[in-house]
């Protein structure tokens, strides 16, 4: 099959020829017919991921069709059109027992601690735990946003920062994880700050629906990002998102904060970029919450596929570009350019660029 692969972090991607996956005896072999390019890929690719072994082919986001199952898969067969959380589990540790798949104890990420789906076909363990079945109307470059910046996002906000209707929610960072939490916010009546660098971000997520849009390029200060979130919500966001992943971002999410307020951090902080240094006193003196959101478990789907195919959250919107696999290398290197708005998808099997 075609791949994307690269043999030393930082070096461009390439795109070659290598042999085809097999199913482990629980696993599933699925033909990709779209996948994301993500922020998290570009991490996985400069070497901040430890499990990464070298050489590696990237992509964690993807929908496709089950094309060989293993002896002892039971739920699925070929043909079906499925989806995967980035963290798929193992189904049997105390983590999966409880429901808490996200945060399973021998989790598998395609694209980190395996081969991922920058390539023709995928290779997918455990796949009765993992695998999400796809509702025939939600095509697959729409539904490759979910397994990542979308999933975690609707998490994130709903789950692990709680966003009730009427509430202030900033949004730190509009990449695809940030504009997909500016939507699902607004969806549940939360009113929603949207902070960037790059204006076509900004207007991207006041069509999404954001009140308020500020430009942190702008500030002279980036410490008055925090200010400004203040002022433009009477005191302070009741919850708070870094959704870039950056000590800036972060301790201007925590800072933005009113009393009683939630942080919650959506965006990936490696260590090798710096530990941020969080405003600890008033964590305590105004008792603010610190949370991680880490991926959505596949049980938990359902509710999102739902509210998607009903209409009243439009993940397609998100999606500005549209990729073949040989251009998947130069926009993963392109991923810290801060470039457009919106989430690039690539369709291994598709001939030409659209979008």
């Amino acid at each position: 099959m075609r791949a994307v692969l690269f043999e030393q972090f930082g070096e461009p991607p390439t795109l070659v020829e290598v042999p085809d996956p097999v199913p482990t005896g629980h696993g599933a072999v699925l033909r990709v017919e779209a996948t994301g390019v993500c922020r998290s890929d570009w991490h996985g690719w400069l070497g901040h991921d430890p499990d990464i072994t070298l050489p590696h082919v990237p992509g964690h986001e993807l929908a496709g069709v089950v094309a060989e199952v293993g002896p002892g898969v039971t739920g699925w067969v070929a043909g079906q059109r499925v989806t995967v959380p980035f963290v798929c589990a193992c189904g049997s540790c105390e983590q999966c027992v409880a429901g808490d798949q996200q945060v399973c104890d021998h989790q598998f990420q395609p694209g980190f601690t395996a081969w991922g789906s920058f390539a023709e076909y995928v290779a997918i363990d455990h796949a009765d735990v993992n695998l999400v079945a796809l509702p025939d109307s939600l095509d697959s470059v729409t539904a490759a946003s979910l397994g990542c910046r979308f999933a975690t996002a609707y998490r994130a906000v709903l789950v692990q920062g709680r966003a009730r209707p009427g509430e202030w929610v900033a949004v730190h960072g509009c990449g695809g994880v940030g504009l997909s939490a500016v939507m699902i916010a607004v969806s549940h009546g939360a009113r929603v700050v949207a902070v960037d660098v790059q204006p076509s971000a900004l207007a991207l997520a006041t069509e999404l629906g954001a009140e308020v849009a500020i430009d942190a390029g702008r500030l002279p200060d980036p410490a008055g990002v925090a200010d400004a979130v203040r002022e433009a919500t009477g005191g302070g966001a009741h919850l708070s998102l870094d959704a870039l992943g950056a000590r800036a971002t972060c301790v201007g999410s925590v800072n933005s904060l009113r009393k009683r307020g939630r942080h919650v951090q959506v965006g990936l902080l490696p260590p090798d970029l710096g530990v941020p240094q969080l405003p600890m006193h008033r964590v305590l003196a105004d008792e603010l919450e610190i949370l991680g959101s880490h991926g959505m478990a596949a049980h938990a789907y359902p509710e999102m596929l739902a509210a998607v195919t009903s209409g009243r959250l439009r993940p397609d919107l998100l999606v500005t570009r549209r990729i073949t696999l040989a251009q998947a290398g130069a926009a993963l290197v392109a991923m810290d350019n801060h470039q457009g708005a919106g989430v690039t998808v690539v369709e291994p099997f598709a001939t030409g660029e659209t979008g």
